[in-house]
Parts: structure tokens; C-alpha cells; sequence
């Protein structure tokens, strides 16, 4: 249904340019179809196909469409077939008036690449209105004694169709006096006029009707009427006149109601009723009838409705003056619009992607939208315009068309979005501006790793915490948004495979809380390294790498160890004091370690319990015992102490032992008790009992006591006899069971070694005492030995 299908053309030019802003292909030929008004929805139009060529059948990938000149949306594209259809029914008189053609201009737009076709929609009339007569009563007055060939203007029928179909046609009633006769007005329409035939005599018939009919060149044609008056006078010689037979006028479009427009004036010579003239409007349109109105005796023409330079430019509106013996005159007046800078610029937005990635390539397509301004000249000229420091730019596409583009990549880490105002203004007085406001977002792209907030953690845990307890956390952010930002915690493979780290740690992978999946020994693990990753849940995944240090923090749960003396023999090992002893002479070292550290090591020592308290005491940092004071006769021979050795824990944790010490008088005695006389103090006190017995059987009887003296050196020197080995173990003990962390306790190992000398007779003695220590400034002096060595022993 093309426009002038089937017509051979003598010439025809087809302009083909590339405007290179945007990538666009706009054609300079122009596709012509047409359609009846009144034409159902959905009917078939044209298709484009053929029209755009090769590479037609991308129309919907390539998101083609239509775009009326004025945004209406008259036909509808079907990208699968080509076909245009009609998208609703179309009236040619409200679309175009009395225009003709009516030409509605549209646009076939293809994107990527971009591509304009221009085409134009011939909306074809139909005889879809009836002619009718504005005045159904038409009141004719005319002069008896009026000439024969006198000609009478009769108002035209109004026909809202366009050619053919608009009144082409008029007839009049068979009647003696007049006939019809058809002219032609300056706009090409026909109006009609009544030609007397003879006189009229008043005396005979003063009136009489006449019915006209005005036919239009449809098929079938329709047909109006209206009824002619004709009222005979007397005779009137002078028909009006005007001062000018054209009124030019000019009139701005924002001239208020009841502006007065032009006053128009005629005059008439004759006298009476026959001169007295009224004005009215002569075969004017419907347009010039709504908007001006006529004073009948002033003649002045004021303003009826507002005009408006977008729809209309200029006005014919043709006037008479008609006397009292219905005798007119004629005028014209042309009324120029002028236009004036009412109409703010239009921007319709046709495409818009408001999500960009933001590792887009420059010039990527973000909108695509026109602009218009209804007004002229200047008032219609346009600047289109951003704001400054935005990646974006405009580009000039195809006639009123601009392309809103990425000037450089996009970050959105920097920017999540961005606020584009698109400022179109005319070059008018004074200047209108409209703007439109345009979000585009930036969507995001995994290139951001986490990272950690630290490059290394140190957490600190107490030894024999609880299972599953949380040590501590460790964090890592990522810039990017969505599922690129959400972090997943994990522990990675230790260095040191032999390290069980899934048995001692765990990690939450959402929130990188750390926990100790069992009790942590700081005797066994004084501290733990590993690493942890934090990976993002991107396509593909990134992820980085922290260092965590466990540090295990020591409790006070180890009691002090007793090294020396030993505790767990059969019978203690007892030390020999001379009472010649000097106060401070050293009795013996107690040795203690601890297997806890720091403070909870630090031991100090205490005399708990002694036989004689205050004969002995106890250094407190190193535990060494020696004697307080001065011996004497009166002191026991025999001395139980119990020393504390107490850590400084909290709670402090403490073990006590137990040392046997023996007085004698000196060396040159083997005065060594029995191992079970230091288990039963009970012998000790009956053998006091027998010697106070002795002693007063001495007076009674000497005999007797001399015998029992006697008695009583043997059984010493039985005693001494049996006690030829030490309950102490042999050897010496390790040198290094030395406190290194400032317990407090002895720094050196000492070692001595205690000879009886051999001889005859019961007067033997302690020949030996000597210290042996690795560092000889902690020596004692050596008394002489004897090769006769009984026992030897050591403590560190």
C-alpha cells in the first residue's frame, strides 16, 4: 500500500550519507505508504523489508522500532515479519484539518549499529461527514427594482472532508426568480450565489423560500440543506464600502482574551435604514469563527480565544458590511501571528541503559534521546548540554537525535552511580531551558581481592582453656558489592606438616572467628603459626593471606618438684652437722623445680616445721638450709625439718619435704643411726630411760655399773657397724635441674662426699669432709681424707 506504487518515476535521487557521530547509518530516502482514516487496528500497512535491504532480518536483535515526529505511537512494527501495522485508528480531520495531504513523518530506528530511516504515513480521506450549512435559515433581503443578473452570496456548507470528499456541489430549488451559480474562493473551496433571473415586485410577492442543497463527491455523496429566505425591500441604491479593501494585521500570540485585534469601518451613502450597515464575517473557517469575534456596529475584531504560532501562523478573515437594504461590501483582513518564546524545549528519552559494568569500553551507548522545540527561528534553535567532569559525553546523531556516551572506563569502587542532567535551551528572549535527570548505575566486576585489616595477627589463649573456645577473629573487607564482596574464611595448609593444625583450630567461614577445638598445653606448645585465607565468591574468586600467631599463655598447674632431697626412698637420708658448727654453716640444699614459667617458676623456699625451731633456718631464694645459731650440749642430737617450697602462682601451688638432721660432736665418732631409729622416735626415748637407769645403778653398784658401761660400748659399736651404707643413692645428681627462668633457685651444682676413717680401737672418728662443685669459688675447705670412704652423695 506504498504511496505511488506501480508509478515510474522519471528521476529520482537517493542521497546516502554517513554521519559518523555515534556509529549511526541515516538514509536520505524517504519511504512513502499511506492508509484510509478509520482503518482497523492491526491492519496491515507496508513491510519494511524490503525496504531496508540486506541484513532485514536482524530487526529484532537490533531492537527496531518506530518514532513519530510527534510521539505518538500510530503504527507498531513487528520485528519478526517487518510488518507494519496499524496501531490505532487514525482521523484525518482531527490529525490535519483542512490540510492536505495530511502527512504524519516518522522515523524506523535500528540500534547497533545505530540506523535512521525516514518514512512518511499518507493518511488517505474518506466521505466520512455530511456538508451542513452553519444557518439551517438563510434570511435573503433584496430591493424590488433590483437588476436581473444581480448576484446574492449565500454562506458555504461546511464539510470537514478534503478533496472529493468536501463539497463540490450546490442546487437550489426550481424557482422563476433566481438561479445558482457556483464560484471559486482564494482557498480553492466553492461557495455558492443566487443570480436574479428577473425583478422582483414587492407588490406581488413580498417573500418567498427556496431550499439549498450542497452536495460533496463522495460515493455514495452526501448531501446538505438549508432554507433560503428571500424578504424583498424597497429599493436600496448604495452598497457599503470600506476604507481599505485589506486589512494587515499583526498580532503576537501571547496577546491576552478580548485583545482588540483591528477596527474595521465602512460606510454608505444612502440614507435611513439603508444606510445604517452591520459587520459580520464572510465565508471564514471554522478556525477563524472560534478565535475572533466581529462587534456588528463597531466593527471592531477582539481576540475570542488565545492564539498559539505552533498550530497556526496566519489568518484570512474576509468581512462585509451589509446596509439596511441588504446591499454589502466587502473586505479582507490578514492577520499575522507573531511567534514569541513560550514553549520550553521537549526531550523524549527513546533508549536508556541505566546499569553499566564498570569495565566498559569507552563510548558505550548509555541513552539515546531527541529534543524539539515547537517555536521558530531563534525560538526553535536549541543547545543540548551536560555537566562538566562527568565521563560521559554527547554526540549529535540524526536530525533532533543525541547519544549520551561513556568518555573512559567506570569505576565503581570510586563512584556507584552517577546523577547526568541533560540541559536542552532554546536561543530565544528570554531563554527556556529544560532539563532531564538521568541515573546511571555502575554494576560491578570482581576486581578487588579482601583484605585482611591486619598482615598479622597475635592472639593470645590461656593453657587448659575449654574446648571450642574463641581465641579471636581476624577480618577481611572487599570493595567490590553482591556476591564479589561477601569473604569466605578458611585455614590454610600448614608449613610444617607434622603440625595437626585441624585438631587444634577452627575458623568460622562467615565471620573469621577463630576457636581451639581442645585444651592447649603450654608446657607441650608454647605457640602456634599459621596462616588464614579470605576468598571472595567473585567468577573467578579472588583471595589473600594473613599470618596468625597463637601465643600460649602459662597457668599456674604445676606444683614445685623437689629434686633433693629425694623423697621416695625407703628411708630419708640424714645430715651430719658438727655442733662446732659456726651459725650460717650450710646443712644441706633443698632443689625444687617447676614446669610452669614466668612468675608461676619463681620458688621460694620456707622453714614449715623443725624439731628446735629456731636452730635452723631457710634461705627463701635458693633453699639452702643453714644452721641460725650456735650449737650446744643442750641441743637434741636428732632434727626433723620440713621445708615449703611454694611458686607464685595465683593460686600458689606448693610441696613440702622432709630433711633428717644429725648432731654429733665431731667427726671421730661413726655415730650414724639406724634407718629405722629416724622411723621410730620411740627408741630414741627409751634408750634415754636406760641410760638415767645406768647412771643410778652406778652408786648402788659399781660393779654393776662398770659391766653396764661396758655394755653399753658394744652395743654403739654394733650400731656403728651396721650403718655401713647411707639409705642416700649413690652418684651424683644431674647438673642441670637448674632454674632458668629466675626461680630463684641454687645456680650451681655441689657435691660432697663424707669418709669414716678406719682404725682400731672404739674411738674412730669422721676423718673426711669435703664439697666438690663445678665452680671451685663455691668450694669448702678440704679436711684430710681417708681412703676408707663410707658414703658419698650430691645434691644440685
Amino acid at each position: 500500500m506504498a504511496l505511488g506504487e506501480g508509478i515510474p518515476e522519471q528521476i529520482r535521487q537517493v542521497l546516502l550519507f554517513f554521519v559518523c557521530l555515534g556509529g549511526s547509518l541515516v538514509c536520505s530516502e524517504t519511504w512513502r505508504y499511506s492508509v484510509a482514516e478509520e482503518t482497523e487496528i492491526g491492519s496491515f500497512i507496508a513491510n519494511v523489508v524490503k525496504d531496508i535491504g540486506p541484513g532485514a532480518e536482524e530487526l529484532a536483535a537490533r531492537n527496531a522500532r518506530v518514532i513519530f515526529d510527534d510521539y505518538k505511537p500510530y503504527l507498531w512494527l513487528d520485528r519478526q515479519t517487518g510488518n507494519l501495522l496499524l496501531h490505532e485508528q487514525l482521523d484525518r480531520e482531527a490529525l490535519c484539518d483542512l490540510t492536505e495531504p495530511c502527512i504524519l513523518y516518522f522515523q524506523v530506528l535500528l540500534e547497533n549499529p545505530l540506523q535512521f530511516f525516514r518514512a512518511e504515513l499518507w493518511v488517505r480521506d474518506i466521505n466520512d461527514h455530511t456538508p451542513i450549512f452553519l444557518e439551517k435559515d438563510i434570511l435573503l433581503k433584496t430591493p424590488e427594482g433590483t437588476a436581473p443578473g444581480t448576484s446574492f452570496q449565500i454562506e458555504s456548507a461546511q464539510d470537514l472532508d478534503v478533496g472529493k470528499n468536501g463539497v463540490q456541489n450546490y442546487t437550489l430549488s426550481p424557482n422563476p426568480y433566481f438561479h445558482l451559480k457556483l464560484q471559486d474562493s482564494d482557498e480553492g473551496r466553492k461557495y455558492p450565489e443566487l443570480v436574479m433571473d428577473q425583478s422582483l415586485d414587492r407588490e406581488k410577492e413580498p417573500e418567498f423560500r427556496l431550499t439549498l442543497t450542497a452536495l460533496d463527491g463522495g460515493s455514495p455523496p452526501r448531501s446538505g440543506t438549508a432554507m433560503v429566505r428571500v424578504l424583498v425591500l424597497d429599493i436600496n441604491d448604495n452598497a457599503p464600502e470600506f476604507e481599505r479593501p485589506v486589512y494587515d494585521v499583526r498580532v503576537s500570540e501571547n496577546s491576552p482574551l478580548d485583545s482588540l485585534v483591528v477596527k474595521v469601518s465602512a460606510t454608505d451613502l444612502d440614507a435611513g435604514i439603508n444606510g445604517e450597515l452591520s459587520y459580520s464575517f464572510s465565508h471564514v473557517s471554522r478556525d477563524v469563527r472560534k478565535t475572533f469575534e466581529l462587534h456588528p456596529i463597531s466593527g471592531e475584531v477582539h481576540l475570542k480565544a488565545l492564539l498559539d504560532f505552533e498550530l497556526i501562523q496566519s489568518y484570512v478573515i474576509n468581512i462585509q458590511a451589509i446596509d439596511g437594504g441588504s446591499l454589502s461590501g466587502k473586505s479582507t483582513i490578514l492577520v499575522q501571528v507573531v511567534d514569541v518564546n513560550d514553549n520550553p524545549p521537549e526531550i523524549v528519552i527513546t533508549s536508556l541503559t541505566s546499569l553499566i559494568p564498570e569495565n566498559s569500553t569507552p563510548e558505550m551507548v548509555v541513552a539515546i534521546f531527541s529534543v524539539r522545540d515547537q517555536d521558530s527561528q531563534d525560538n526553535g534553535k536549541m543547545v543540548c548540554s551536560i555537566q562538566d567532569n562527568l565521563p560521559f559525553l554527547l554526540k549529535p546523531t540524526f536530525k533532533n537525535f543525541y547519544t549520551l556516551l561513556t568518555e573512559r572506563p567506570l569505576d565503581r569502587e570510586t563512584r556507584t552511580e552517577y546523577n547526568v542532567t541533560i540541559t536542552v535551551t532554546d536561543l530565544g528572549t528570554p531563554r527556556l531551558k529544560t532539563q532531564h535527570n538521568i541515573t546511571v548505575m555502575v554494576s560491578d566486576i570482581n576486581d578487588n581481592a579482601p583484605a585482611f585489616t591486619q598482615t598479622s595477627y597475635i592472639l593470645f589463649v590461656r593453657e587448659n582453656n575449654s574446648p571450642a573456645l574463641h581465641i579471636g577473629s581476624v577480618s577481611a573487607t572487599d570493595k567490590d558489592a553482591g556476591a564479589n564482596a561477601q569473604v569466605t574464611y578458611s585455614l590454610l595448609p600448614p608449613h610444617d606438616t607434622h603440625l595437626p593444625l585441624d585438631s587444634l583450630v577452627s575458623i568460622n567461614a562467615d565471620n573469621g572467628q577463630l576457636f581451639a577445638l581442645r585444651a592447649l598445653d603450654y608446657e607441650a606448645l608454647q605457640a602456634l603459626e599459621f596462616r588464614v585465607g579470605a576468598t571472595d565468591r567473585g567468577s573467578p574468586a579472588l583471595s589473600s593471606q594473613a599470618l596468625v600467631r597463637v601465643l600460649v599463655l602459662d597457668a599456674n598447674d604445676n606444683a614445685p618438684f623437689v629434686l633433693y632431697p629425694l623423697q621416695n626412698g625407703s628411708a630419708p637420708c640424714t645430715e651430719l652437722v658438727p655442733r662446732a658448727a659456726e651459725p650460717g654453716y650450710l646443712v644441706s640444699k633443698v632443689v625444687a623445680v617447676d614446669g610452669d614459667s614466668g612468675q608461676n617458676a619463681w620458688l621460694s623456699y620456707q622453714l614449715l616445721r623443725a624439731t628446735e625451731p629456731g636452730l635452723f633456718s631457710v634461705w627463701a631464694h635458693n633453699g639452702e638450709v643453714r644452721t641460725a645459731r650456735l650449737l650446744s650440749e643442750r641441743d637434741a642430737a636428732k632434727h626433723r625439718l620440713v621445708v615449703l617450697v611454694k611458686d607464685n602462682g595465683e593460686p600458689p601451688l606448693s610441696a613440702s619435704v622432709t630433711l633428717h638432721v644429725l648432731l654429733v660432736d665431731g667427726f671421730s665418732q661413726p655415730y650414724l643411726p639406724l634407718p629405722e631409729a629416724a622411723a621410730d622416735p620411740s627408741q630414741a626415748d627409751s634408750l634415754t630411760v636406760y641410760l638415767v637407769i645406768a647412771l643410778a645403778s652406778v652408786s648402788s653398784l659399781f660393779l654393776f655399773s662398770v659391766l653396764a658401761f661396758i655394755a653399753v660400748r658394744l652395743c654403739r659399736r654394733g650400731r656403728a657397724s651396721s650403718l655401713g651404707g647411707c639409705s642416700v643413692p649413690e652418684g651424683h645428681f644431674s647438673g642441670h635441674l637448674v632454674d632458668v627462668r629466675g626461680s630463684g633457685s641454687l645456680s650451681h651444682s655441689y657435691q660432697y662426699e663424707v669418709c669414716l676413717s678406719g682404725g682400731s680401737g672404739t674411738t674412730s672418728e669422721f676423718k673426711f669432709l669435703k664439697s666438690v662443685a663445678s665452680n671451685p669459688q663455691g668450694s669448702v675447705n678440704d679436711v684430710e681424707e681417708n681412703s676408707n670412704c663410707v658414703i658419698g652423695f650430691g645434691f644440685s
